[in-house]
């Protein structure tokens, strides 16, 4: 069973944008004649506060224009970004690095295993099933013969427990939107099933592979789809071989629109577990259906999200569950459903020094995820919490996986740091021991030639942050080094150590690779994430702004050598850290962020984030958002680094929006200081399910942009 978890109008007219050179000898030789953009006098009221908003009108992204604009960004862009010299070796070698295997853990069901495969530089990962691991596999889906350019991918994946029905679900372009479709495994063919609207939330089969439950939204209006609110969702039952139109609604919120859903049917098929979350609250409710009962009703057994709750699995009539309720840090206890009363729960594991990150039930065991200093740690238990061993990692790094069911004799994981690409181990959970599955080579990049170390600074407050620092071996503290800062700080979310070929691209141009693990993020638990949320939130972008500081003071490189870069939460906290501290950096890159922080509720699914930002409605988080808010800060004159704002067309996560509006106002207050590009890819949306010419593009125009900046390309 995986764990579910639930995440005034004004008149416009066309604007006439004159047409910009496509073609330059040289990025130094661009005129940075930004498009013109038409600033209102758009005014709104908040507790008393009057914030002008000039671009409003660049929110109906749809509009001639808008964009007639967002066009001429785009060329202009491009002319700038095209004439950096180097762009063609760069991408050279950036193909040959990411020309590696790759594979997911194998997963058994029924009498098949399924695992994921990219054979190095395919837009998509190929999904194969084969009764061994060890033997050869069949093919069972390539989500590359979807779409000629590579933007239709598999996004979800859900196995009947017989392993003959793989229920699948495939998004366009980048769309957070899921089509669910059904494939006979034996044969390779497609059912007629259909099922649309989806988003946010995976599938789970009932146990006689009748059908699946999944989670839906009602259809937004026609035209809106990249738009409109999410609101209201709902969970379904899909009798296989039946209309969507008949599928049975099993439950939802209907007092609130903020409430999301995950649910899973428990690994011996007995229960269906649901969990509901407001919004992006990690604070979660769980009910349980008994299915093996006719007609038997959904009983709350966490009626109140009061902290989080994330079900493991069953023994029986008891379930394992991964908790922070009375342990900032998380503990695994024992919820018997007969008598679900928090007086009778057992801890089982108790909570210790570092934070239970992940815990699964598979052949009779607890597997648990720790992150010590933000890097895993994972060890085995019996289900009464005596433990087994640790399973032993080679490094700071990130182990992932550990899936399967009751009677399983075997498990699965990867493995992989920032300069380690990732391998697939096998653990045989009687023993322990580990076997190798499957390694990577890569062409001509040797991870021994670099190294991650880990190094603690100071933050404003005076709180120790851990942030992760990668280079070639040996490499000098002179200062000159080019430096790229990469962080989050938000949602609860964890940055371990994983492998990227964009990384390792820049190591091996003698770049440094540093990321910090901001407050916000989930690394030490509650009270981290706590202390980066809502009135909390410039902790973070203090936290940032020390790492920057911290790199430059032990000399691994200099404010001209460093850029900054961030995408969709990280989005905001390069925005935002830019403007405070526009000496720090050289270059930003700022991706997919969330920069207009008094109207992002207003967009798509917005409104969760309320959970983490705050909401405009209190006047003490209106006051500190406002105080931050990208969009809201930019001030003429200022002497910024040189920035990159990047976006996509089809992103319905964080609406495009918030990238045109943060890009006019940069563009508006110093026309002729460093580039502030705006660059949006097209057929593109929040970065899940981008193909990897789409990525290695992507890439390069962010390598090339830095180093141009550094004075470094050529």
């Amino acid at each position: 069973m995986s764990s579910p978890r639930g995440r005034a109008r004004l008149a416009v007219g066309i604007l006439a944008v004159a047409t910009l050179p496509v073609y330059v000898a040289n990025a130094a030789d661009v005129k940075l004649s930004y498009p013109p953009a038409r600033r209102s006098d758009h005014v709104d009221i908040y507790h008393g506060v009057k914030v002008a908003d000039p671009y409003r009108w660049m929110e109906n992204i749809d509009a001639p224009e808008t964009r007639a604009w967002v066009e001429a960004q785009g060329r202009l862009s491009r002319s700038f970004l095209d004439a950096i010299p180097g762009r063609a070796g760069m991408a050279a070698r950036l193909k040959d690095i990411w020309n590696f295997e790759r594979w997911s853990p194998p997963v058994r069901h029924g009498q098949y295993w399924f695992y994921s495969h990219n054979d190095g530089l395919q837009n998509q990962a190929v999904v194969f099933v084969t009764r061994e691991p060890g033997e050869p596999a069949r093919m069972l889906i390539d989500p590359n013969t979807l779409a000629a350019d590579g933007t239709v991918s598999l996004r979800e994946t859900a196995v009947s427990d017989d392993g003959r029905l793989f229920a699948y679900a495939t998004s366009d372009a980048g769309s957070d939107w899921q089509i669910w479709h059904v494939r006979d495994v034996d044969t390779g063919q497609d059912l007629p099933d259909a099922l649309r609207w989806s988003k946010f939330g995976t599938a789970s089969w009932r146990k006689d592979g009748s059908g699946f439950y999944y989670t839906r939204f009602d259809a937004p209006p026609e035209g809106q789809a990249l738009k409109s609110a999410t609101e209201y969702q709902k969970l379904y039952f899909h009798k296989l071989g039946t209309p969507q139109s008949d599928d049975r609604l099993v439950y939802t919120r209907s007092d609130d629109p903020d409430w999301f859903l995950g649910s899973a049917v428990t690994d011996d098929g007995r229960y269906l577990v649901i969990q509901a979350n407001h919004g992006t609250d990690v604070r979660n409710t769980v009910l349980v259906q008994d299915l093996t009962a006719p007609q038997a009703p959904i009983v709350p057994v966490i009626a109140e999200p009061s902290a989080q709750y994330d079900v493991i699995d069953n023994i029986g009539s008891t379930l394992y569950v991964r908790t922070d309720n009375g342990a900032p840090r998380y503990r695994v206890i024992a919820i018997e459903l007969a008598n679900p009363d928090p007086a009778h729960w057992r801890t089982i594991i108790p909570e210790g020094a570092d934070t239970i990150d992940s815990a699964s039930l598979v052949g009779g065991q607890l597997i648990l995820g720790r992150l010590k200093d933000a890097h895993s740690a994972v060890a085995r238990y019996a289900p009464d919490g005596h433990e087994l061993g640790p399973i032993e990692l080679p490094g700071l790094g990130t182990a992932e996986g550990f899936s399967g069911h009751a009677e399983d004799r075997s498990t699965y994981y990867s493995y992989s740091g920032y300069a380690t690409p990732p391998s697939v181990y096998r653990v045989e959970l009687a023993s322990g021991a580990i076997s190798l599955w499957r390694s990577p080579t890569l062409k001509g990049f040797v991870p021994t030639d670099f190294e991650t170390q880990q190094a603690f600074f100071a933050s404003k407050d005076g709180t120790k942050v851990p942030m992760f620092i990668t280079a070639r071996k040996g490499t000098k503290l002179d200062g000159n080094n080019p430096t790229i800062l990469y962080g989050y700080g938000g949602f609860n979310i964890s940055l371990t150590p994983t492998f990227s070929p964009a990384v390792a691209a820049w190591l091996e141009t003698g770049g440094v690779w540093a990321v910090a693990n901001l407050r916000g993020g989930g690394e030490y638990g509650r009270a981290w994430h706590e202390a980066g949320m809502k009135t909390r939130k410039q902790t973070v972008f203090d936290d940032f702004a020390a790492a920057g500081r911290y790199l430059v003071s032990s000399h691994w490189t200099s404010s001209k050598r460093l850029a900054l870069r961030g995408g969709s939460n990280g989005g905001l906290l390069v925005g935002a850290v830019e403007e405070q501290h526009p000496e720090l950096a050289a270059a930003v890159i700022a991706q997919v962020g969330v920069m207009d922080m008094l109207r992002f509720r207003d967009f798509t699914v917005g409104k969760a984030w309320e959970s983490d930002y705050g909401s405009v409605d209190n006047e003490q988080e209106f006051r500190a958002m406002y105080a931050y808010s990208p969009y809201h800060n930019v001030r003429a004159g200022v002497h910024y680094p040189a920035t990159l704002i990047m976006t996509g067309d089809h992103d319905d996560r964080v609406f495009p929006a918030h990238s045109f509006k943060f890009a006019a106002a940069m563009q508006h207050a110093n026309p002729h200081g460093e580039p502030a590009l705006l660059y949006v890819e097209s057929r593109a949306g929040h970065g899940q399910g981008k193909p990897t010419a789409k990525m290695i593009e992507e890439v390069v125009d962010m390598y090339a942009f830095i180093l141009h900046v550094f004075g470094l390309a050529h």
